[in-house]
């Protein structure tokens, strides 16, 4: 059983920063995309940013320059540095992982608020 367990998340206010983490385990050797999507109160779930294997680094315009994404693929790893946080980041920041089938894995989801 695969499982990705988020931690980081919590109460800022604007302009600061957060570090959000995500370990996956379980019986897989590697994912071959990992990363963090989000969902606001009555909003779809949006895709933050990804890191695909030997693949280019996808970030939502929303947060270019703001955030970073890296991880470590031989430790099923993913981070998301958070800065200059803005209320419009509130949100349930959702671990993201894709097997090398095609599988997809989701966190249980780690709460973001930034407060005005």
């Amino acid at each position: 059983q695969v499982q990705l367990v988020e931690s980081g998340g919590g109460l800022v206010q604007t302009g600061g920063s957060l570090r959000l983490s995500c370990a996956g385990s379980g019986s897989i050797f590697n994912f071959a995309v990992m990363g963090w999507y989000r969902q606001a109160p009555g909003k779809e779930r949006e895709l933050v940013a990804v890191i695909p294997i030997g693949g280019l680094i996808n970030y939502a315009d929303s947060v270019k320059g703001r955030f970073t994404i890296s991880g470590d693929n031989a430790k099923n790893t993913v981070y998301l540095q958070m800065n200059n946080l803005k209320p419009e980041d509130t949100a349930v920041y959702y671990c993201h992982a894709r097997s090398l089938g095609g599988r997809p894995y989701w966190g249980q989801g780690t709460q973001v608020t930034v407060s005005s």
